[in-house]
């Protein structure tokens, strides 16, 4: 059954609508739509800056403009408004309503979606994420783009996109033509057995023939030749490759547990027929150059190192296409045929330029319109612990693999050094769900535009910002729900109110439960964010914070021995809401939330 969004309003969005709403009142209408700044504070719940940069504007003092702000806050009536105060220079320090706030925190506990509201209805959204290369394994490199991607994926979807997957494997090329003569040239040798970590060794050997044997240059570019014609010989051992590939790619996937399937391959060879007709479109609107025999985009504003334009390359001198027309012949392909509003390219930042002048050809030709956008989703690079580029011993790439193979050993070690009493089977399941789960919130917790060391010891931690930690205090707060369970049925309660969680609206709350209470009601208005940013380390942040504000409510309110039953029904209703939001916004990050650890 789909799950019906109640639409719950949070209070941080009733405090900036009643503030502007002051604003309005109060201001001459060219400043009336002024964003009211209003953020949350040590001092009060929330707190509004607006009379600061206001003040300048009109005229007035800082605080005899608050002062007014105040006065007309107060007198709209509000029923979850309990005070508002100037403070400092011209602060206003507003303060909720415990009842307000548990009434909403009773409609998002109520509700299966939390309260959160599908705001991305409108939008069909192609996310281009992962893009490895044929005959190559998975490595380092492709981490970031994997799983920002499949957590905006997940965000969007979540919040009511369309969401269409895409993974833009590189399968065609000259390159194939000298890989495929190579295999070709070594029948005894049954590459099969070993998959594709025989085929990236023969893609190096290939490469170094390649570059030193002019004989077998000359028969690898006939061989690319046969293989664009669609010779069956050529065209069979190119269908191998890419098969043995794709399975390899989707063993890692699944490990991970991203999203991406066979299904979601669009790989270069598949825009191949339509290169011919990109290069005519866009010759026809005259958008093309002719340049020392290449067909170019040219752009005033994009210069290189010798101040002459930077060109776009579409179609080599030879006749063959650069990786330009193919992404070009993408951008087309999604929105005409796949009908995408928005189209998300999660690719590694030094490729900026490149997608800059890509979308702006695409603009220019009339594809991408004001009612579509095209954003690179970028982001740095993956380092080591020393936090220079992650390397081998002997400089090569580190598999993804051995990378999630590392973290498992890790979690291993540490999980078999606390008394769990679990049986082996489900240590093991635990070890690997902590190992993904690091990994992965290592990545997700950093913003896309920096670059992060991979610090397996660091990652998987039971303390600080780690996944584990989330993941813990998610089996914490389940551990504590199940004695709540076992001692009602002990005491013949099953089906007493405290099976169903509910909030006491007129309890005292504590400040520590006030302050839990205010970020649980913040979790749209997360989501929301990642939709508008696509940064899905806002999300991963909120969840730390929601994590370390529970611990320091649990540390100082006894939960089953609360001290009146009104305190203990809240406490558990806090603890069943925190449960389920760590729960969804893990999910959201593609981070399993275990019941046990």
């Amino acid at each position: 059954m789909a799950e019906q969004a109640q639409q719950v309003r949070s209070l941080a969005d009733e405090v900036e609508a009643a503030v502007a709403a002051a604003m309005g009142e109060a201001l001459p209408a060219e400043l009336a739509n002024t964003d009211p700044l209003v953020r949350r504070s040590d001092r009060a719940d929330f707190q509004s800056n607006a009379a600061l940069p206001l003040a300048r504007r009109t005229g007035l003092r800082p605080r005899d403009l608050a002062a007014t702000l105040r006065d007309r806050l107060a007198g709209q009536g509000l029923p979850w408004l309990t005070s508002v105060e100037v403070s400092g220079p011209g602060f206003l320090n507003i303060s909720l309503s415990d009842a307000a706030l548990l009434e909403r925190l009773a409609a998002r506990l109520a509700d299966p979606r939390l309260g959160v509201p599908p705001t991305q209805t409108s939008q069909r959204v192609v996310v281009d994420y992962s893009a490895p290369n044929v005959a190559r394994e998975l490595h380092v490199g492709h981490l970031r783009s994997t799983l920002i991607g499949d957590a905006l994926v997940r965000v969007l979807g979540f919040l009511g996109a369309e969401v269409v997957r895409q993974n833009h494997i590189g399968d065609w090329g000259t390159q194939f033509g000298m890989l495929i003569q190579h295999i070709l040239e070594r029948p005894g040798w049954d590459w099969r057995t070993e998959g594709v970590s025989a085929l990236q060794a023969l893609y190096r050997s290939a490469q170094e023939a390649f570059n030193a044997d002019p004989a077998f240059k000359e028969r690898a570019q006939r061989r690319v030749v046969a293989l664009q014609a669609g010779d069956e010989e050529s065209t069979a051992v190119w269908r191998e490759i890419v098969g043995e590939s794709q399975r390899a790619f989707q063993r890692v996937y699944e490990r991970l547990g991203v999203l991406l399937t066979p299904e979601d391959v669009k790989g270069e060879s598949f825009y191949n027929p339509w290169l011919n007709d990109v290069v005519a479109e866009l010759r026809d609107k005259g958008i093309l150059q002719e340049s020392q025999g290449a067909l170019v985009v040219f752009f005033d504003d994009i210069l290189g190192p010798d101040d002459q334009p930077v060109p776009l390359l579409v179609r080599k001198r030879d006749g063959g296409f650069g990786y330009a027309a193919t992404d070009l012949a993408t951008i087309r392909y999604s929105i005409r045929e796949l009908k995408g509003t928005r189209l998300l390219y999660a690719v590694d930042a030094r490729q900026a330029q490149h997608f800059e002048m890509v979308f702006r050809t695409a603009r220019r030709a009339g594809w991408l319109t004001d009612g579509t956008e095209a954003v690179h989703v970028k982001n740095g690079t993956v380092n080591g612990p020393d936090g220079r580029p992650f390397r081998t011993r002997a400089g090569g790439t580190v598999r993804l693999a051995d990378l999630l193979d590392d973290a498992l050993d890790r979690a291993r070690q540490i999980i078999a050094e606390r008394e769990t009493g679990l049986a082996p089977a489900e240590l093991e399941e635990i070890a690997r769900v902590a190992s993904v789960g690091a990994v992965k919130y290592a990545e997700l917790s950093t913003s896309r535009l920096k670059d992060y060391a991979f610090d397996v010891a660091r990652m998987v931690s039971f303390s600080g910002q780690t996944g584990v930690y989330l993941q813990y205090t998610h089996t914490r707060i389940s551990s504590i729900l199940r004695r709540s369970e076992a001692e009602a049925k002990a005491r013949a309660r099953a089906n007493a109110t405290e099976a169903t969680p509910r909030f006491v609206p007129d309890v005292p709350l504590q400040p520590v439960e006030r302050a839990l209470a205010l970020l649980l009601d913040e979790f749209a208005a997360t989501l929301n964010a990642v939709a508008a940013t696509l940064e899905p380390h806002r999300l991963a942040a909120y969840l730390y914070a929601l994590a370390k504000a529970f611990t320091d409510f649990y540390e100082s309110c006894p939960v089953l021995k609360a001290d009146t039953p009104g305190s203990r029904a809240n406490r558990l209703a806090l603890c069943h809401l925190t449960r389920a939001t760590l729960a969804r916004g893990l999910g959201l990050l593609g981070i399993t939330a275990p019941e046990r650890m």
